[in-house]
This record gives structure tokens, C-alpha cells and sequence, in this order.
């Protein structure tokens, strides 16, 4: 029985390294998101830090126009990068958690 708690937690640690490795790759993911017409452009990490924010000159000349681009561009740019984010924590934890009778989380 202790073999396989010491197996399970061993398992669980191994886990929450690739977690850990994947968080710090997905610094590296870049997600890019356009405004409509182009105007805006915003990139972002999958782990939803801010790296360029590229504004046409036209938008400068019209603050509430720039910024509603500004919240409609980059809640879309979170609204992706949280999905990339997400979508790969959640495969590296379920492919590393042990098979627990009635815990199966990542249906």
C-alpha cells in the first residue's frame, strides 16, 4: 500500500514539474490578435503577458475611439491566449495524474 502511495506521489511530482516546464514554454507562445480593420495590432504571451501593442496613427487622433479598439482587441487576444493556456496545462496534469477511483476531473 506504501509502495503505491510513494509511486502516486512520485507520479504527481514528475506532474507538477511538466506543469511547471509548460508554463514557462508557454512564455515563449506568441498569440497574435487584429482589430477588424486592422488599425490595432496587440501580441501577446499564451500565458497572457502583454509583449507589442502596434497602433495605426489614424486611431491616435480619436482617444474613445482607441480606446474601445484597445478593450475589444485585447479582450480577445485574453480570450485566446487563456484557451491556448488552459488547453495545455490541462493536457500535461491529466496525462500526469495517477487513476484514482472516483477523481477523474479532467473528463
Amino acid at each position: 500500500m506504501f509502495g503505491d502511495l510513494m509511486g502516486m506521489m512520485g507520479k504527481l511530482k514528475e506532474t507538477q514539474q511538466k506543469v511547471d516546464a509548460t508554463k514557462k514554454r508557454l512564455d515563449t507562445v506568441l498569440i497574435d490578435e487584429t482589430s477588424s480593420d486592422g488599425l490595432l495590432k496587440i501580441t501577446l504571451t499564451a500565458n497572457r503577458k502583454i509583449k507589442t501593442i502596434e497602433i495605426a496613427d489614424s486611431l491616435l487622433e480619436d482617444k474613445e475611439q482607441l480606446e474601445d479598439y484597445l478593450i475589444l482587441t485585447l479582450n480577445k487576444a485574453i480570450k485566446k491566449a487563456t484557451n491556448v493556456n488552459e488547453t495545455e496545462i490541462a493536457a500535461v496534469a491529466k496525462e500526469g495524474m495517477p487513476n484514482i477511483p472516483g477523481m477523474d476531473m479532467f473528463k
